[in-house]
């Protein structure tokens, strides 16, 4: 996959089928929009999913968090077969263009024959720029605009916002059944102070990057991807209270029937079902019970 960013100066020689979005979480309803710009494919485009460096609403919100960073973001297109992603920086004279300049801009330097965008799409100075004005410009830039309505789940549409929602409550199986996939995180393993180890529970410890959502602090049954392999396992997220707190915020996770190093490696752990909020607790002993409560839990759950 050819992957663009840091750049207004990118540049596609072959015709091609482009999408346009924000696509956090790259849940349903962005799956079907990917669905349909393969469809373009069969006419002999490139694939093209088109989106911004941060999401624009980042620049009025100071607690910006996203379902996905864009390393994530990445290595979900990349799995889909997405031929090209141009991540482009959000800057001003991007933020002041009105949607016809925007179009001119995009289709000078991609020969685009094909637009896919959802109905709740905006671009273009303030906003302006939507749907109808995507089908306006369609002959004067000679592409064909494909408009595709929200996804539904009970009867509601799908959106990053209702899936930030469940996330911040807990609810990651709603969370996860909106995204058709596992809420995860994706960092590299760091050192910790193997309490866990200690207490015969060796965790893998993870800090999330700083606009990363995380769900509530606790306890969850979790999925751990390890060089292309699957295990389950118990994740901690939160600050460690009984061995003293004050730590940054992170995710710790025993991993069951795994015995490896993977120091510095990078993983991913995903979020199936929460258990229990994180507290503190009298003494380590108390501590270790309460884990092997957590995994006995955590295996009726997977089974």
């Amino acid at each position: 996959m050819n992957y663009i960013k840091d750049t207004l100066d990118f540049h596609i020689e072959e015709p091609s089928a482009v999408s346009l979005g924000k696509f956090d979480g790259l849940h349903l309803g962005h799956q079907y929009l990917i669905r349909e710009l393969e469809k373009g494919r069969e006419q002999g485009y490139k694939s093209v999913i088109f989106t911004f460096d941060v999401p624009p609403r980042s620049l009025e919100e100071t607690d910006c968090k996203v379902l996905l960073t864009n390393r994530e973001k990445e290595q979900i297109f990349d799995g889909a077969g997405i031929d090209a992603v141009i991540e482009c920086p959000f800057t001003e004279t991007l933020k002041s263009m009105l949607p016809r300049e925007f179009l001119k801009m995009l289709t000078e330097k991609i020969p685009v024959r094909m637009i896919v965008a959802g109905t709740d799409f905006r671009f273009g100075k303030n906003r302006s720029g939507g749907p109808d004005e995507l089908r306006q410009y369609a002959q004067e830039f000679g592409y064909r605009a494909v408009i595709v309505d929200k996804v539904q789940y009970e009867g509601e549409d799908i959106s990053s916002t209702r899936i930030r929602s469940c996330i911040a409550d807990g609810r990651m199986e709603e969370a996860n059944t909106l995204l058709g996939y596992p809420y995860f995180l994706r960092a590299a393993v760091l050192h910790g102070n193997e309490i866990g180890r200690k207490l015969g529970f060796p965790t893998v410890n993870q800090r999330p990057e700083e606009q990363k959502l995380l769900p509530p602090n606790g306890v969850y049954v979790s999925s751990v991807t390890v060089d292309g392999e699957r295990y389950y396992g118990l994740t901690n997220i939160g600050q460690k209270p009984t061995v003293g707190g004050g730590y940054p915020t992170g995710a710790e996770t025993f991993i069951f029937d795994f015995d490896r190093e993977i120091y510095g490696q990078e993983i991913q752990v995903g979020f199936l079902k929460y258990l229990r909020p994180e507290r503190k607790f009298p003494s380590m002993e108390d501590l270790q019970r309460q884990i092997e409560e957590d995994r006995k839990a955590a295996q009726r759950h997977i089974r």
